[in-house]
């Protein structure tokens, strides 16, 4: 019995197992949305996370950590930088999965994996409602207004 011992396999040797989960979240790193099977989308949202929160931490000791993981300097260098710092607030929970549905070849279910946005405008929508929506509607809706005004 295999009981609560969990692995992901999925055919492949270790070291190609680690080199394809590292290249995987490079790619969400640099693209920010990958589309990928349900299995790998999964596992590939463990090792981002943790990537997310040694980027939060900052120090040089999780950089040369999430290096010697990830194996890309230029793709930790965004990390640190760009993606981890908007995550500062958040607790865990960096990234999404989207379902797409079964693919046309071999009917693997794919998902789109995806970093939850992290701008003001959302956090804004999401804060307040209808009256965060109204205000970042409201400088679209005048732009027309000044367009339409008769000329003097």
């Amino acid at each position: 019995m295999r009981h609560r011992k969990h692995t992901f396999k999925i055919g492949r040797t270790s070291a190609h197992r680690r080199s394809l989960l590292a290249n995987a979240v490079c790619s969400l790193i640099e693209h920010g949305r990958i589309t990928t099977t349900l299995v790998k989308a999964k596992e590939v949202r463990r090792l981002a996370e943790k990537m997310v929160t040694l980027g939060k931490t900052g120090t040089l000791h999780t950089r040369r950590q999430a290096i010697a993981e990830l194996q890309q300097v230029d793709k930790v260098g965004k990390l640190f930088s760009e993606i981890a710092p908007g995550f500062k607030e958040r607790q865990g929970g960096y990234t999404r999965m989207m379902k797409l549905g079964p693919r046309i070849g071999d009917n693997a279910e794919m998902c789109i994996l995806e970093f939850v946005e992290n701008d003001e405008k959302t956090a804004a929508l999401k804060g307040a409602g209808a009256e965060a929506a109204a205000a970042v509607a409201a400088p679209a809706a005048e732009k027309p207004a000044a367009e339409d005004a008769p000329k003097a």
